[in-house]
């Protein structure tokens, strides 16, 4: 195979995981956004009564994080991978039979929950993939006075990594970013997009958006 075509397989991985790859991809993702998960679930300011969304949950492990310091709040994640929500499932299964915590599967740009009925969004590492009907949906979602927080990786980074192809992609600047969030219907005193390092160092961008 040649290797333009292993990395684009890669990237289609990252996109949507799916069998044994899919479940490679979970475990070295797991680890390379521990840093992004933190610096994102500060950046929550939550409080143990919310109801939080996770978009693009993956593995669960952001979703771990929110229930161990949820109180008599509600962590949502989902995700459009059945591999991944099978690995969700399995490390929060604790919280899921105590009801903390609901996993579904779905799409970033059709959430199944009503409008003003969400108090955080988290978004970690799954901009590329949302699209302006993504930032709608959060936005639509979210209650008056609700906040989302999205950690990306900077395009200057990601234009260097072979698997981040138009065809599954979506890269961003500074500037993209806020201007993603805005054709999502925030107003420009709503956004604060800054530069953050991430894990080794690597350029990333946080996002906090407040409705």
């Amino acid at each position: 195979m040649p290797q333009s075509a292993i990395w684009a397989a890669v990237g289609r991985q990252l996109q949507n995981p799916s069998g044994f790859g899919g479940r490679l991809i979970a475990r070295v993702m797991g680890i390379a956004n521990r840093r992004s998960n933190r610096i994102a679930i500060r950046a929550l300011d939550c409080s143990p009564d919310n109801t939080i969304l996770d978009l693009g949950c993956g593995s669960g492990t952001a979703v771990r994080l929110l229930a161990a310091i949820a109180g008599q709040g509600l962590i949502l994640g989902l995700d459009h991978s059945e591999t991944m929500l099978v690995q969700a499932s399995f490390r929060n299964r604790h919280a899921v039979r105590q009801g903390l915590v609901h996993l579904l599967r779905g799409r970033i740009d059709a959430l199944p929950w009503r409008d003003n009925s969400i108090d955080r969004i988290i978004a970690v590492h799954v901009v590329y993939f949302a699209g302006e009907a993504g930032a709608r949906e959060a936005r639509r979602v979210l209650r008056p006075g609700g906040r989302i927080v999205i950690v990306a990786t900077d395009q200057s980074a990601m234009t260097r990594w072979k698997f981040a192809q138009a065809s599954t992609h979506e890269l961003f600047d500074l500037p993209g970013l806020t201007d993603l969030l805005m054709r999502g219907g925030f107003e420009t005193s709503e956004i604060s997009v800054t530069p953050i390092k991430l894990a080794f160092g690597v350029p990333g961008l946080l996002a906090i958006a407040t409705k």
